[in-house]
């Protein structure tokens, strides 16, 4: 159980530490266009992935709290990196200049739905941008919830008929409950 809150607290803090450390100035190119595209599509396969390893794993329910540590995380952060390369290349895309915390707590206050109304998005490109992250939002907490849940639930029944016979679970390998030897 500690490796998986470790490995959960460490690739979330991987993810936070390359959201500020990851060089997103230049302002809205190609490049970032496609390095925002891929993240994207990494987020895809990461879940895929997830999903797999999940219903194939020995502890379903801790591999799932451990996907989710990740997963969500990399998807609040590409859209935090959007929000702030918009506003660095079109400034007043938001209702205030946006930085990289700025953006990552406006990420969070439309994930969670509280809107707060503190920053908002004020140009066409910004609200489209914010309507994808609804929609994405949405796809993430009901669809892939229920795709996630269903991989444990898997993984479980795997577990469970993998298990020995009950009273089995103390005899020593090639050992009978019946007689003791094979």
């Amino acid at each position: 159980m500690a490796g998986h809150l470790i490995r959960s607290l460490g690739s979330a803090g991987l993810l936070t530490a390359l959201y500020y450390l990851t060089p997103l100035d230049g302002g809205l190119d190609l490049s970032v266009a496609i390095t925002l595209s891929l993240g994207l599509a990494l987020f895809g396969g990461l879940v895929a992935w997830q999903i797999i390893s999940i219903s194939r794993s020995e502890y379903p329910r801790l591999r799932a709290i451990e996907a989710l540590s990740t997963a969500v995380p990399l998807f609040l952060l590409l859209f935090s990196a959007a929000y702030y390369v918009l506003e660095e290349q079109s400034p007043h895309s938001f209702s205030e200049p946006l930085n990289r915390t700025d953006a990552l707590y406006f990420t969070v206050t439309v994930f969670a739905t509280v809107g707060f109304g503190d920053i908002t998005a004020t140009t066409q490109a910004s609200r489209l941008v914010v309507t994808g992250q609804m929609v994405l939002d949405l796809i993430l907490v009901g669809v892939i919830a229920k795709v996630l849940f269903s991989a444990v639930r898997i993984g479980i029944r795997r577990r469970a008929t993998a298990l020995p016979p009950p009273g089995d679970e103390g005899d020593p390998p090639g050992w009978t409950s019946e007689g003791g030897g094979k």
